[in-house]
């Protein structure tokens, strides 16, 4: 690792624990309502980060992300509502979290292997296959009467501490807040920890040139389907964590409307940064909360706005920019005279 490289992780990482330290304190000087909003915000920020993953690091545009996101949380809705054939009495919070990330998971995975195996889908096509995909599933979902169909499911339970119920359930705005900030942090720490291993230095040299990443060896087809395996995983855990405190699941949450939103968020964050995506999506769903009842239906044109803004003048995304720019003033620091 160059030492250029070394000082950007030093001053991500810093920024990283800066940041979990303000939402750690956050809830000390803030109104109860605003604790659990941001709470929600959290599950965004950890779907956010796995598109930032899966489309900033290894190159891969998923116009269809929210497939993942929202068949984990129906995952989560069909174990906690005892809704599994064969297996109604079991309603286990914590086996509802493992099927989040597995079913997400190996539907990716399959979807991969056709894709990139079978298809040898490049660039742009990989795009709009997954686009086609999110319309695809999402129809599913609205003609699947055993998940509710248009509807979908309802009284979702919350967390609940139990091994198979019957424990303490999480869902005051405190305990809520803290675990979803922990399931974030420790999302991004190992989202973190892998694209700086050899697996994610293959990744990033996959995503700028793998025609001369495949002549040195590598089989770039399967180190895509890992990767889009595990960025499917990481967006179930976070469509788990928003039906628990939603606590229902519709099939809007599975289609293109979300990926597309998911996009901006991370395009406004900072798409080559784990920590600038997260927070594009806290900042985006703020900014919404705080803006669309005044400007109304305004708000989208507003939000496409501040989209083509940043792709055109600023490609680090807004919070992507601050970390650069920081990274560049610890260069010159430490830069010789």
């Amino acid at each position: 690792m160059s030492g250029r490289e070394r000082r950007g992780h030093g001053v991500e990482d810093g920024a990283g624990l800066l940041v979990l330290v303000l939402f750690a304190v956050l809830p000390l000087v803030v109104e109860e309502w605003l604790v659990s909003e941001i709470a929600i915000y959290f599950a965004y920020a950890l779907f956010a980060g796995s598109l930032a993953f899966v489309w900033g690091h290894c190159g891969l545009l998923s116009l269809g992300q929210a497939v993942f996101f929202g068949t984990g949380a129906y995952a989560m809705s069909l174990v906690t509502l005892g809704m599994v054939p064969g297996a109604e009495g079991v309603v286990s919070t914590w086996l509802g979290f493992a099927a989040a990330v597995i079913v997400p998971a190996v539907l990716a995975n399959l979807i991969g292997r056709f894709l990139f195996l079978a298809g040898g889908l490049h660039g742009a096509f990989f795009g709009i296959v997954t686009l086609a995909i999110a319309f695809i599933v999402e129809r599913l979902a609205i003609n699947w009467d055993y998940a509710g169909g248009l509807n979908g499911l309802m009284n979702v339970p919350p967390i609940n501490t139990g091994l198979n119920g019957g424990g303490a359930e999480v869902f005051d705005a405190w305990p809520l807040y803290y675990t979803n900030l922990a399931v974030l942090a420790a999302g991004v720490a190992v989202l973190s920890a892998l694209m700086r291993s050899r697996y994610g230095l293959v990744l990033r040299a996959i995503r700028g040139h793998e025609a001369r990443t495949r002549m040195l060896g590598y089989d770039t087809a399967r180190y895509k389907v890992s990767a889009f395996t595990i960025g499917a995983a990481v967006a179930g855990l976070a469509g788990a964590l928003f039906v628990t405190q939603f606590g229902f699941v519709s099939p809007p949450l599975i289609g293109f409307g979300l990926s597309a939103e998911v996009l901006i968020w991370v395009a406004v964050g900072g798409r080559g940064r784990l920590l600038a995506a997260c927070l594009g999506a806290i900042l985006v769903r703020w900014a919404e909360s705080q803006f669309s009842s005044l400007l109304g239906e305004w708000w989208l044109l507003v939000l496409g706005g501040v989209f083509v803004v940043v792709v055109m003048y600023l490609p680090h995304g807004l919070v992507g920019e601050v970390i650069v720019r920081l990274e560049r003033a610890a260069g010159r620091r430490t830069r010789p005279s």
